[in-house]
């Protein structure tokens, strides 16, 4: 153990800072068309057509029982061998992408089914229209119910995105692969890529956890909401105004 802290960590922090921002990007775009393809999804399940359903219902269970290191190999070289060739990133994204939508959507799925349907009866009874429904009553509360799983997949995006170090993609586990590969002190490199992993995965699920409380709280997170609710409160406080007293009548 006297001897375990001797990788020169000063030649690799610029590789590391390279390898770290990649991890970032891949998990930026992933969770961003996993999050849009899975609402797709989800809405796809809820629609009256049997056909989207059963078509929605079928990529779901597909890759949910597939295991993302199989996407990840069928994206780069299963495609390739098939003549579509793709980069890492776009590879690397797509299997992200496709594994965790199918996920999301179930989420997506049993939040919007979680609304009460009398939200949309009042809207309909309003004269709103479906998509206004949608869009101004059903999904922000929906979104609210999705928060927390939504909030477990991304932290579990972000840690898996070491499995592209199979098709080399530049991010940290690669990274350390090259490092060890260099110094053979594969103890001491994937000790302190654990420990970047930790100090990302960490800070980011103690904020989400912030965010689900004041969500939870009802604190508006938009600025237009948050400008509503200042002037619901104004007009709430505000003096009530005269009433003009209305002479009786005789008969």
């Amino acid at each position: 153990m006297s001897g375990l802290f001797e990788v020169p960590w000063s030649e690799y922090r610029p590789d590391l800072i390279d390898a770290l921002g990649r991890t970032v990007s891949y998990t930026v775009v992933s969770f961003t068309g996993a999050v849009l393809l899975g609402l797709a999804v989800a809405l796809l399940r809820l629609s009256r057509a049997w056909p989207a359903r059963a078509l929605a219902a079928v990529y779901t269970e597909v890759f949910k029982n597939v295991p993302l290191l199989a996407i990840i190999f069928l994206t780069y070289f299963g495609l390739a061998s098939a003549g579509i060739r793709l980069d890492v990133f776009t590879a690397g994204c797509l299997s992200l992408v496709v594994f965790y939508a199918a996920y999301l959507s179930e989420i997506f799925r049993a939040a919007i089914s979680g609304v009460h349907a009398g939200q949309t009866e009042a809207g309909e009874a309003l004269g709103i229209g479906r998509t206004g429904i949608f869009g101004h009553i059903v999904l922000p509360q929906a979104l609210r119910l999705a928060l927390p799983g939504t909030n477990t997949m991304l932290v579990d995006l972000l840690k898996s995105t070491s499995l592209l170090v199979t098709v080399s993609a530049a991010e940290l586990m690669s990274e350390g692969r090259l490092i060890t590969s260099a110094t053979f002190r594969a103890l001491e490199v994937y000790l302190v890529i654990a420990a970047i992993y930790f100090a990302l995965c960490y800070p980011l699920s103690q904020l989400l956890l912030l965010l689900e409380r004041k969500v939870r709280s009802g604190v508006p997170l938009s600025p237009w909401r948050r400008r509503r609710l200042r002037a619901a409160r104004a007009l709430l406080a505000a003096e009530p105004a005269a009433v003009v007293p209305v002479k009786e009548v005789s008969a």
